[in-house]
């Protein structure tokens, strides 16, 4: 069953993006402040995992291993992770609702599916591409890869391999924004989650917003510039 837009005035709009800490600057926050969103997509993605592994442990499905799994579980939880990329990413926090909507996208792919194995690598690879999207400055991917702990050769091949899936299709029209900081402020406030982020190609379930439109037709080619040049520095392939 398809998921309803939300209606929204210019009035709820301001509240949501209020309420997930989105309409203060990075720069104007204290040291032990983060803002909501990193609560409310931390756990959507939790969800999401466990709902995924789930999943797979009964053999419904098969899973194809992507260059974002690890060797293992890393120690440090999903919102622990958030909350240290934004910290010393020093990225907007619309960057976050950004790198759900690429995550999202990114696992239309068949069978790949988020796990406690690519959760991690996957997250702080959208945030960086968001970042180097919408925010006036960014930092380069040797500094980002110490942020993640991944070495400056890993970050360089997770940031190439994303943009290649997406096709450099990284532009969201406003509407869209709007609809997931709505369904994500809802569906995590409330812990009910009705569906995980990958979408079942073979029994047609919608995405987590599956109403408004993406421009699937902008590839920039600023945005290729922006990331290719530097993600192929130190790859050998």
């Amino acid at each position: 069953m398809a998921m309803a837009p939300p209606t929204t005035d210019a009035g709820d709009e301001l509240e949501s993006y209020s309420s997930l800490g989105l309409t203060v600057p990075h720069s104007q926050k204290g040291n032990a402040e983060f803002p909501k969103v990193l609560l409310l997509l931390s756990t959507y993605l939790d969800k999401t995992v466990q709902q995924n592994e789930e999943l797979l442990d009964s053999s419904k499905v098969k899973e194809s291993t992507t260059i974002f799994h690890g060797q293992r579980v890393p120690e440090l939880s999903i919102k622990l992770y958030a909350e240290r990329i934004f910290k010393y990413a020093q990225c907007s926090p619309s960057c976050f609702v950004l790198a759900l909507i690429y995550m999202e996208r990114y696992l239309q792919q068949p069978n790949i599916y988020m796990t406690s194995f690519s959760v991690h690598r996957l997250l702080i690879t959208s945030v960086v591409v968001a970042a180097k999207f919408i925010d006036d400055s960014f930092f380069n991917n040797a500094y980002y890869g110490r942020v993640g702990g991944i070495s400056t050769r890993e970050m360089n091949r997770l940031e190439l391999d994303l943009l290649f899936s997406l096709d450099f299709r990284l532009k969201v029209n406003l509407e869209t924004f709007r609809s997931y900081c709505l369904q994500l402020e809802k569906e995590a406030l409330a812990l009910v989650l009705e569906r995980p982020i990958k979408v079942h190609a073979t029994n047609g379930t919608k995405p987590l917003i599956c109403n408004g439109s993406v421009d699937e037709t902008c590839k920039h080619e600023f945005v290729r510039e922006r990331y290719s040049s530097q993600a192929l520095q130190g790859c050998s392939w």
